[in-house]
């Protein structure tokens, strides 16, 4: 099979390949679509020595289920997250997952909206409920919950509107640029939803912020969604969040001394449902990684079911051209800054 290896730089090379063969826990899909991620070309920048196959969104057919596995069949169409640094990524004609991060697609959902979901609708459910500990779906928010959401337009910004809404946590300060149009069919106005744009000054966007929460009525805000990281981001929520009880999500690694001591921060590690909990040496006890490999079981099957019933959606995509041999080209685009609102996806069939 043929298969895209990410370099530093960003700069990839085409190889043949063996089709890989699921183990006991695992299913073998053949790749229809797949998705990329800013850390498909951070990733080989932070570890140069480790060239690989960084695709982790798939799309496409079950090839193959191992023994263990009862819930899918040849045949399937199904999406799913690959497990980050493993061999046998998205960014190839086949791709293995494991079967609990695999989930159905229905048929009034394409593979290309299905190829945007995985990681970023996963990273987003993470962040809300385990890290920043806010009401799920099935238990929603039964008094107002102010919550900002830093980089709103990117995909995994508006998975964690989407998600919010789900949990009816409102008011939501969705904090985005020249994507905020996009943005704006995702909020709820009627329930003090709003837009601050993060391209003016810092203390511009602070004074926005507070004054987006005061027309909502709210007096605090204790919850930050930063799906940044960077460029002053998690600086301007220290500045708006309250003194007591406040907790900001980043998904970045960093040490994060500029978070003063009264606010709680905590890295969404999106491949904690595959059992890497941290990226230090730390190793997890059997029970976390247990709660975390659940946690992934249950949100992938929900997407599946909100899927199909029309009330959850993928994310806004741009195919770029010539299969695998474009991902060097939308890997650039990434870095350069080029994407907004959308998600870059690949149809492997189109490989020269």
């Amino acid at each position: 099979m043929k298969e895209a290896i990410v370099h530093s730089g960003p700069k990839v090379t085409i190889v043949d390949s063996p089709i890989p063969t699921p183990n006991a826990d695992q299913v073998l899909i053949k790749v229809v679509y797949s998705g990329t991620n800013p850390k498909d070309w951070k990733v080989p920048e932070w570890v140069p020595d480790n060239p690989h196959n960084s695709g982790d969104d798939i799309a496409g057919f079950v090839e193959a289920v191992g023994d263990n596995v009862t819930e899918f069949k040849k045949g399937d169409r199904v999406a799913a997250f690959h497990q980050t640094m493993a061999p046998h990524g998205s960014f190839a004609e086949f791709a293995i997952a494991w079967s609990h991060s695999t989930f159905h697609l229905p048929m009034n959902t394409s593979f290309e909206s299905g190829a945007t979901i995985p990681l970023a609708a996963m990273a987003a459910a993470l962040g809300l409920y385990h890290k920043l500990g806010l009401p799920q779906p099935w238990q929603p928010a039964t008094k107002p919950i102010p919550l900002i959401i830093y980089g709103a337009s990117s995909a995994l910004g508006a998975f964690a509107i989407k998600m919010a809404q789900a949990s009816d946590i409102h008011p939501i300060i969705a904090v985005a640029g020249k994507g905020r149009d996009f943005v704006e069919g995702l909020i709820s106005r009627d329930r003090g939803d709003t837009i601050v744009d993060y391209r003016n000054e810092d203390d511009n966007v602070i004074s926005a912020i507070q004054r987006a929460l005061k027309n909502a009525g709210v007096k605090e805000v204790k919850h930050a969604f930063d799906g940044v990281s960077e460029h002053g981001s998690y600086q301007n929520l220290s500045r708006v969040l309250a003194p007591q009880g406040s907790k900001i999500l980043v998904v970045l690694p960093g040490d994060y001394k500029e978070i003063p001591m009264h606010i709680e921060w905590n890295v969404m590690m999106v491949g904690s449902v595959h059992g890497a909990l941290s990226y230090g040496p730390e190793t997890p006890s059997d029970k976390e990684v247990q709660a975390y490999k659940d946690f992934g079981f249950v949100y992938f099957r929900w997407f599946s079911q909100r899927l199909l019933e029309g009330s959850f959606t993928g994310h806004p995509y741009e195919i770029i051209p010539g299969g695998l041999q474009g991902i060097e080209q939308g890997l650039k685009n990434l870095k350069e800054g080029k994407a907004s609102a959308v998600k870059y996806i690949y149809k492997i069939e189109d490989t020269q």
